[in-house]
């Protein structure tokens, strides 16, 4: 499957993509890996992402996962 947004990762492992033509943070480990459609993940901070016919797109925002340490 092909991803249509522009993803990319820097160099501290953080994921970003361009989302409705706006920078998106994505996460860091929790960006499930390969991307494949149905994928669904909550960034640290509580963004919610879904891939939809080969596009991620943000679903809102809920509370951020709690970490247990």
């Amino acid at each position: 499957m092909e991803i249509k947004n522009r993803i990319w990762m820097t160099g501290s492992l953080d994921w970003y993509a361009l989302v409705d033509g706006q920078e998106v943070w994505l996460g860091k480990r929790e960006v499930p890996i390969p991307l494949e459609e149905g994928n669904a993940w909550i960034n640290q901070i509580g963004d919610s992402f879904k891939i939809e016919n080969g596009t991620i797109v943000h679903v809102g925002r809920v509370a951020p996962p709690e970490i247990t340490w």
